[in-house]
């Protein structure tokens, strides 16, 4: 954890570490959805954040959301209602979820931020028109983003942004592919914070800083623990670092992820020729999609069984925040895809806060035992 703790300040006190930014001059820049174009943040100058929800006690933001409504998109809105998050200078809310949608009208009427973009991405992705149809959105957030903060985004900017985040994910790749070769290496703690800081942390030290990271990795002598089974999960986003600690309690390893937090986050790179906005809108096509997007009706339960075989996982756990619908109506549908390979699984439903340790350890003590 020593070597590892810029990683964990990020992660752990993510409000202080971006004020520490703010001081030193940065524009912040807030998201929900992995779909942001962080590129075109990055290279007009500004530091994307992605934003999780409150630790705290969600009151304000009931008074404009039901309670229904996941807590990501509650607890975002609580802290700025709250002025928790009065260190940003504007925010984008890509169209994916249903609540993401709305949620961006209720942050453009009750929020003062100097600037807000609502980004309109193509739902089917498996056609050519989808393909131009997402470079125009982006071309358009370009155009917003240089008259809203005053700024001229470049093709070298562009350029020299897509380097820095291709170099991010390679990485976090790395990482992620060396974990599952030899688990013991880093603990779930370190991977969370590892992921969840590479979302906060300013960009162009953390490509510097990862490479690093990984040298220390491989310095590391794998453990010939043979015993731990070997688990996946998959969901939209895990805020949660104790579900790892407790996974290990249980005598479970997480070797990958499906999560918008996780694997496809950083999977697919940015082609590095040609026009720059072409060449980003051809990466948040091909990237492996998640339920609010499609490419066909059998693309997501695919690439779990895959990622199943390549790094021979013993079962997978549905990691699903509460009233999160497209991840919901998409359960079934891949719940059958591992029942007809005889992968057993297990549905986890969380919001913040998470329930109490022993009720987890017990959950997935019982799944473990099944495997």
């Amino acid at each position: 954890m020593e070597k590892l703790s810029d990683f964990y300040e990020a992660a752990l006190d993510t409000e202080k570490y971006i004020r520490n930014l703010k001081v030193k001059g940065k524009r912040i820049m807030g998201y929900m959805c992995s779909y942001t174009p962080e590129e075109i943040i990055l290279a007009a100058g500004i530091h994307p954040l992605r934003l999780f929800s409150t630790k705290g006690t969600i009151s304000l933001a009931d008074a404009h959301l039901q309670a229904y409504s996941c807590s990501l998109a509650r607890g975002v809105l609580e802290d700025a209602l709250a002025g928790r998050l009065d260190f940003l200078d504007g925010a984008v809310f890509p169209h994916t979820c249903d609540t993401i949608q709305r949620l961006s009208d209720i942050w453009r009427l009750n929020t003062r931020f100097a600037f807000f973009a609502d980004v309109v991405l193509p739902v089917k992705l498996d056609t050519e028109s989808a393909r131009q149809y997402m470079e125009d959105v982006l071309r358009k957030f370009k155009g917003d983003l240089e008259v809203g903060m005053d700024v001229r985004i470049t093709d070298a900017a562009l350029k020299q942004s897509i380097d820095t985040y291709n170099r991010i994910r390679s990485s976090l790749n790395t990482i992620y592919e060396l974990r599952s070769a030899n688990p013991d290496i880093l603990t779930g703690s370190d991977l969370y914070a590892i992921v969840k800081g590479s979302m906060i942390m300013d960009r162009e030290y953390l490509a510097k800083r990862l490479p690093e990271v990984i040298e220390m990795f491989k310095e590391r002598t794998p453990s010939t623990d043979t015993e731990k089974k070997r688990i996946i999960l998959t969901g939209s986003i895990c805020d949660q670092p104790d579900i790892y600690t407790v996974f290990e309690k249980a005598g479970g390893v997480v070797v990958w992820d499906d999560l918008c937090t996780g694997s496809r986050y950083f999977e697919g790179l940015v082609g590095t020729g040609g026009d720059p906005i072409a060449s980003i809108a051809n990466r948040y096509i091909e990237r492996p999609v998640c339920p609010a997007k499609h490419t066909s009706n059998t693309a997501r339960g695919e690439r779990l069984l895959e990622a199943v075989r390549k790094h021979n996982a013993q079962g997978v756990v549905f990691l699903l925040m509460k009233f999160c619908d497209p991840h919901d109506f998409d359960y079934p549908y891949l719940k059958e895809f591992l029942d007809r390979d005889n992968i057993p699984s297990m549905l986890l439903q969380i919001e913040d806060p998470l329930q109490s340790e022993g009720q987890l350890l017990t959950r997935f003590e019982t799944f473990i035992h099944m495997l």
